[in-house]
Order: structure tokens, then sequence, then C-alpha cells
């Protein structure tokens, strides 16, 4: 037995491993796991609008459809629904005008909405961008999450509500990217919504009016 310890010593090969590189290991493990859990799970659905809310200031086409995606200019995860939306564009532009709308509570100063997301959305070709107070606009088209898109046909009918990206942060081909474009080319969005992966609009406190 004392031979048998000696060649396991004599090998550099270790008796028990440290109980702190065991630890180590399921702390990594575990936060993998609750990581990929929040990147898939959506944000709330709230009560999108089955028409184009008559109070709206935001202006939509008469003649073709009409995107409108509410953003919190602080969310991380908005970047992605921006490279879907710019992709989206890219083969579809001319069948759609889009309506970027960045929210932003009244308790917060002037231009807290002119962020990085910001700069990118008002360099996208033919896009509108707006600030909305309050999130006054956002409450009147029902949504709630960052990332949300509507898409409106031409009557004012909303054809599709949802995100356009497949988990949190995640640019690539989704079912929403898919029905979006499926409701430009049809008329006929297919499936009609999708999970919206994005923070909340509203911060804690912020006034509904």
């Amino acid at each position: 037995m004392a031979r048998e310890g000696s060649n396991l010593a004599a090998s550099g090969l270790p008796r028990r491993i440290p109980r702190v590189l065991i630890v180590w290991s399921v702390l990594v493990v575990t936060g993998f796991g609750t990581l990929t859990q929040y990147s898939k799970t959506p944000g709330d659905a709230g009560t999108p609008s089955p028409q184009w809310p008559l109070t709206s200031s935001l202006v939509r086409s008469t003649v073709g459809a009409t995107l409108v995606m509410f953003l919190h200019p602080h969310c991380p995860c908005s970047r992605a629904s921006l490279e879907e939306l710019n992709r989206i564009i890219a083969q579809d532009g001319n069948l759609v005008e889009c309506r970027i709308v960045f929210v932003r509570s009244g308790h917060f100063p002037l231009h807290w909405e002119k962020t990085g997301l910001w700069s990118a959305a008002a360099a996208m070709p033919g896009v509108r961008v707006s600030v909305d107070v309050n999130g006054v606009e956002a409450r009147r088209f029902g949504v709630t999450t960052s990332g949300s898109a509507l898409l409106f046909d031409a009557s004012g009918t909303r054809i599709f509500h949802g995100g356009i990206t497949g988990a949190r942060g995640h640019a690539g081909d989704n079912p929403g990217e898919s029905a979006v474009l499926s409701g430009l080319r049809t008329g006929v969005a297919k499936p009609d919504h999708t999970p919206a992966f994005g923070c909340p609009l509203f911060d804690p406190g912020t006034p509904s009016t």
C-alpha cells in the first residue's frame, strides 16, 4: 500500500480533488444555467392595442404598413432588437414605415434617452425616432417591455405584436423576424405574436399619465 501511495505521489496525481475546486465548479455551472434561463425568459406581454390608437401623436402610413418599436434607452438587450429591425429594413424597407419610440420617465433629466441605442436607431435609413415622456404612447399601444414591436396594415389594424429576437440580446433568425417579413409580403403575419425579450419600459414609481 505504501508503494502504491508513493507511485501516486510520484506521478503528480492528487489523491483527492480540493474542496474549493468542487465549490467553484458548482458555482460556474449554476451561474451559467441561471444566465441561460434568464436569456430565455420573456418580458411582460402587455395588452397590445388591436388597432392604431386614435389618440396617438405618432403618424402612421395610410398607404402601407407601419411598424412601431418601443425601447428603453438603457436596455442592453435591445441592441439586438435594433439589429434585427435593420435586417428587416434591408430586405423589405420599401414595404414599411418604421417608428422607434424611446420611453423616458419624467423624473429623469432631458436627453437621458440619448444613448448609443438612440444613435443607432437614428442612423437607420427611413426610421423616425422620438421620445415618449412617461410612456404615454407605450400605454396607448399597450406595451410594457423594451423591444416590443407592433406591425399595422394600411387600415390601422394590428397584424403582429411581440419581439423580433429569439432571446435577450441575441440577434439572428427568429420567429418574430420571420413573422414581420411575412406580414409585410403577404399581409398576414405568421405567427401573429411572439414573446418580447427586454427590460421593463416603466421604472417603479413612473406616473401613468
